[in-house]
């Protein structure tokens, strides 16, 4: 069971990245996935999540109306488009694979490792 986020990098604020959470040894269909994120110096912050039954989503409010989440299980993988960056969003960002929906990051199972996003001019 393993889960690779990427897709992360160095961008200006006000750009987009995507990024990508691949599964491979299992499928992902079945979880709910939450994208996670850490600063430096800072706890891990929840971003958003999807279901795994209807594709709800969810999103932090520091995110909301910015970042779009999304599946498509037959390539096993749930992306994380995120738009009008700021500074803030700088962190690594984190997938992860469990049977809880929310932001809550010790209710998921299966953590991948994460990729690198910066913000800055």
């Amino acid at each position: 069971v393993q889960l690779q986020a990427s897709g992360g990098g160095l961008v200006q604020p006000g750009g987009s990245l995507r990024l990508s959470c691949a599964a491979s040894g299992f499928t992902l269909g079945y979880y709910a996935i939450g994208w996670f994120r850490q600063a430096p110096g800072k706890e891990r912050e929840g971003v958003s999540c999807i279901s795994s039954s209807d594709g709800s989503t969810y999103y932090a409010d520091s995110v909301k109306g910015r970042f779009i989440i999304s599946r498509d299980n037959d390539k096993n993988q749930v992306y994380l488009q995120m738009n009008s960056l700021k500074p803030e969003d700088t962190g690594v960002y984190f997938c992860a694979a469990g049977q809880y929906f929310g932001l809550v990051s010790d209710r998921y199972d299966y953590w991948g490792q994460g990729t690198q996003v910066t913000v800055s001019s």
